[in-house]
């Protein structure tokens, strides 16, 4: 969605904080649980579409755990000089590719893949049935995203950085979506969660084509 302020807060600054928190710590905590549920789901060989990738840290860490190849799909421009720095790094530039699309509003051009991440997306996004939507629809096995527990304290906090941000004069909005409405849209594609949601403020979950809950 290209009204919503991400050229002007996910610039070249955040991308190059990104990028140098991946290259002394890794994966934080919640990238590193959709990884592992992505890797759950028969990874070896697969394609990988990442939604909203940043510097693409998560996808670098998919291919080396076994996916063919991975396309990361960004909002901003803003990542792409730190996210083409990190794959020569890795030596992995004909292995992921990175492009500006948004999923929903340019859905034609976004090919299925095997396997569909999302990483702290959905909050950035202001319609999340369209986002997570599109993101299954796409997803040929395997569907893995994180967002916030949604809580009271999460409630508070949207409410207050938005607040912040109209303050500024800022049009980006962080977004609070109830999970039901995240499952559902996930069903209504024909995904199924598989396992039990994790994680205490960052939430992860799984879906799966044609399968039932565990």
């Amino acid at each position: 969605m290209r009204c919503c302020g991400y050229e002007e807060l996910f610039d070249g600054r955040m991308a190059r904080k990104d990028a140098e928190r991946y290259r002394r710590k890794g994966l934080r905590g919640s990238a590193k649980r959709v990884l592992a549920q992505a890797s759950e789901g028969r990874l070896a060989g697969a394609e990988v579409l990442e939604i909203g990738g940043g510097v693409g840290s998560l996808s670098i860490e998919l291919v080396r755990a076994g996916a063919g190849h991975a396309s990361v799909l960004e909002l901003s421009s803003g990542y792409e000089q730190e996210a083409a720095a990190l794959l020569r790094e890795q030596g992995l530039e004909g292995r992921v590719e990175h492009r500006l699309a948004d999923v929903v509003e340019d859905a034609g051009e976004v090919a299925p893949a095997d396997v569909v991440v999302m990483e702290r997306v959905v909050c950035c996004y202001p319609d999340a049935e369209a986002l997570v939507g599109a993101a299954a629809e796409r997803a040929r096995r395997r569907l893995v995203l994180s967002y916030p527990r949604y809580g009271m304290g999460t409630r508070l906090f949207v409410s207050v950085a938005n607040l912040v941000q109209r303050v500024r004069r800022k049009e980006f909005r962080v977004h609070a979506h109830r999970p039901e409405a995240i499952v559902a849209a996930a069903a209504r594609r024909g995904l199924r969660p598989v396992g039990r949601e994790s994680g205490a403020i960052w939430r992860v979950a799984a879906f799966d084509r044609g399968m039932t809950s565990a």
